[in-house]
């Protein structure tokens, strides 16, 4: 009877110090709320004062802009398919840029995750290192590091390709290396036992079973990469973003080439990105189903 007694109330100081605990919880998070939209309204307040006009003046002219480039564009119906083979070779040119920065990436995200896994590294006292390395590639943004290289390379394509490649090192070094935290150290030591230094051990052992995620973080940033690519085309980096600047920046009279030029970079996206789609899936659960065949 004692023991019943003893483990009720044990039982009892359980849920009240999981009560208590919910609460605080509760409590905390509802103090971070209030604490972030207060920070969000001040932080709306300042810029809307900064601004030349405010946010509240200029909210009903929102879709002037792209009602002009629509409208011209409808009066220019005629010329969009000449407009869309003129630009087409910069959607090529800004593929080229997206598939040459993703290639580069995920040769250099591969190398970063391997070097900063644990049971993998080839000099585990460096792993730190690299680790800082990856976060530091993908913790300044691409533009940043395109205007650095245009200052330095001058502009084109080239230092977009260099930009978006690091970043991309970066952000698929870290998912990477995610990846192999949760593949299987045995076949490395196995081959580790029969004298297999360590590129073969990695080619091997590891790369095998990362193989179809690694594919599948790499298509997905493909899709990303060619978002970039276009973005720092503004900055003067060629591509698409380059033609669409000039196109924009003219105003009225080129507005039907800005609509072609955007009809072309939303067909490609969403083009790649089902293409994309289908091969991770196919990718991701073919290897499941082989895994449980």
């Amino acid at each position: 009877m004692t023991d019943l007694t003893a483990g009720s109330a044990g039982l009892d100081r359980i849920r009240e110090d999981y009560t208590s605990m919910t609460r605080r919880k509760r409590v905390y998070g509802g103090i971070l709320l209030i604490l972030f939209v207060a920070l969000m309204a001040a932080g709306f307040r300042t810029a809307d004062m900064r601004n030349a006009g405010s946010f509240a003046d200029g909210w009903n002219r929102i879709f002037d802009y792209p009602a002009e480039v629509l409208t011209e564009a409808w009066e220019k119906i005629g010329e969009l398919p000449a407009n869309l083979v003129e630009f087409f070779p910069a959607l090529i040119e800004t593929l080229n840029i997206a598939a040459a920065a993703t290639l580069v990436g995920t040769l250099g995200g591969t190398f970063l995750a391997l070097m900063s896994t644990r049971g993998m590294a080839l000099w585990p006292s460096l792993i730190p290192v690299f680790r800082r390395i990856s976060d530091i590639c993908r913790a300044v943004p691409e533009i940043v590091i395109a205007l650095v290289l245009i200052f330095v390379l001058g502009g084109g394509p080239v230092p977009a390709m260099i930009a978006i490649a690091i970043h991309t090192a970066g952000a698929l070094g870290k998912l990477f290396s995610e990846v192999n935290e949760n593949a299987s150290l045995k076949p490395v030591e196995g081959l580790q036992s029969v004298g297999a230094n360590w590129s073969q051990r990695m080619y091997l052992g590891v790369i095998p079973q990362v193989g179809p995620n690694y594919v599948s973080y790499a298509l997905l940033r493909f899709e990303i990469n060619i978002r970039a690519s276009a973005i720092l085309g503004f900055v003067g980096a060629g591509g698409l973003g380059y033609e669409l600047r000039n196109a924009m920046s003219w105003g009225q009279g080129r507005y039907d080439e800005a609509a072609a030029i955007f009809l072309l970079l939303f067909v490609t996206i969403v083009v790649v990105d089902q293409l994309s789609g289908v091969l991770r899936d196919r990718l991701t659960h073919g290897s499941a189903k082989g895994a449980a065949a």
